[in-house]
């Protein structure tokens, strides 16, 4: 209901209140001193009104938010580096351990071919070293009963004799000047693309050798102890002399010797196969050694027996 307010109240009745009004709010405290200096954000310095409520960080000055800061703390705390003792100590140990690493594993490197052979490969290498140990047993049991014979003999100049012809025969065997048979091998060795080198056969010499070879004879030319390969294919020389393929080697020996000898992995036989090279071995009851080489005079060397 509107009350006018020119009407006057009627007598004994209540005046009417009039409408609220609006209360003012209440006065904010002011502090009694203000900061001495409130820092001043970048954007107030540029002319840009910093968002409301915004405050700048503590922890960056300026409020950059510390990037700059934080990785320059972070340089200065790792360069220049700062090593202890300790750590000096500690990286001493570790170089010397893996400096024992790479020599443990440069070592055990250079058994890989044998590590890798089979195992009748590494059966037959066994059989060839002890075969070499009964050939010295044999020849150190064959020197002892010349040496009792000559004691036990009642005639020594004669025994002496004997064993000195017998020595001259096997001596000059080995120098070539004599003519030679036994049991043995001959080894053949075809060279269709002309790839064989002197040296791939100087190694099936030294082969033959270490497996108790005698006499050994080339093509013709008797090889002997100052023996030298030259050239190569199409030019291949024995002590100057010119052999053409195939290569045919007379060995007498124990076949049972040589011929394990030039078949081990790695040897004389798979080395001339990667030069498609062919090589067979023939075992035979009589090899016979007929090259011979003239006898020299030495110039200064004399005996030294009376």
């Amino acid at each position: 209901m509107s009350v006018n307010p020119n009407e006057k109240p009627e007598p004994g009745g209540e005046e009417p209140k009039p409408p609220d009004a609006p209360q003012a709010p209440p006065a904010r405290e002011v502090p009694a001193e203000l900061p001495a200096a409130v820092p001043v954000p970048p954007s107030a310095e540029s002319g840009e009104s910093a968002p409301e409520g915004a405050v700048p960080s503590p922890e960056a000055p300026g409020g950059t938010g510390g990037g700059p800061d934080g990785r320059r703390r972070l340089a200065d705390a790792l360069w220049p580096p700062r090593v202890t003792r300790a750590q000096l100590v500690v990286a001493l140990l570790l170089a010397c351990l893996g400096f024992g690493l790479a020599i443990q594993v440069s070592s055990t490197s250079e058994g890989s071919a044998l590590r890798g052979a089979r195992q009748e490969d590494l059966v037959r290498i066994l059989d060839e070293l002890d075969d070499r140990t009964q050939r010295l047993e044999d020849e150190k049991a064959r020197l002892e009963k010349q040496r009792s014979e000559l004691e036990s003999s009642s005639d020594q100049a004669e025994e002496a004799r004997r064993q000195t012809q017998e020595k001259e025969r096997q001596l000059g065997i080995l120098a070539g000047t004599v003519a030679a048979e036994g049991p043995g091998i001959t080894l053949t060795v075809t060279d269709p693309v002309g790839a064989v080198e002197s040296d791939m056969l100087l190694d099936a010499i030294q082969e033959l050798r270490a497996a108790g070879a005698e006499a050994i004879q080339v093509d013709g030319v008797r090889v002997v102890a100052n023996t030298y390969f030259t050239g190569g294919g199409e030019d291949m020389r024995i002590d100057g002399t010119q052999v053409t393929a195939p290569y045919v080697f007379k060995v007498i020996g124990k076949p049972e010797d040589l011929e394990p000898a030039l078949n081990i992995p790695g040897g004389v036989v798979q080395t001339l196969e990667k030069e498609q090279a062919t090589a067979t071995v023939e075992r035979s009851a009589k090899i016979v050694v007929d090259a011979l080489r003239p006898a020299k005079r030495p110039d200064y060397a004399r005996s030294s027996s009376p």
